[in-house]
C-alpha cells in the first residue's frame, strides 16, 4: 500500500489476540493478507498504540513484527492495572482490551 492509502480500522484488516504477563497487556495483530500487513506495519506504530490506550500504560511500548506470519506483537506495560490477580478491573486478563485495538483508525 501506497502513503495515500485511504484510512481503514483495523478490525477490516487485521483480528487480535490479547494475553498478559502481570500487567501488561500483550496484543498479537494478525493481518489477513500482505497488503493489510504493509499497511498495518507502516501505520500500527508503537506510538500509534500507546496513545490509543492512553494513560492506561505506564511504560514505553513495545513492537515486534514477525513478517513471516504477517503478524506483530506489542507489550502494553501497565494498561492491566496490576496483573490478573492484583487489578481492581473487571478484565484482569485485557482480553476487552485487545478488542479496543480493533477500532483503531489507521
Amino acid at each position: 500500500m501506497t502513503a495515500t492509502a485511504a484510512v481503514r480500522r483495523v478490525d477490516e484488516l487485521a483480528d487480535v489476540r490479547a494475553g498478559d504477563k502481570g500487567d501488561t497487556l500483550i496484543v498479537a495483530v494478525l493481518a489477513r493478507d500482505p497488503a493489510a500487513y504493509a499497511h498495518l506495519t507502516s501505520r500500527l506504530t508503537e506510538d500509534v498504540v500507546a496513545a490509543h490506550y492512553g494513560e492506561l500504560i505506564t511504560g514505553r511500548a513495545r513492537r515486534t513484527c514477525q513478517p513471516n506470519l504477517m503478524a506483530m506483537v506489542f507489550e502494553l506495560p501497565g494498561v492491566l492495572g496490576g496483573g490478573v490477580t492484583g487489578s481492581p478491573v473487571l478484565d484482569g486478563h485485557g482480553k476487552t482490551l485487545g478488542y479496543h485495538l480493533l477500532s483503531l483508525e489507521v
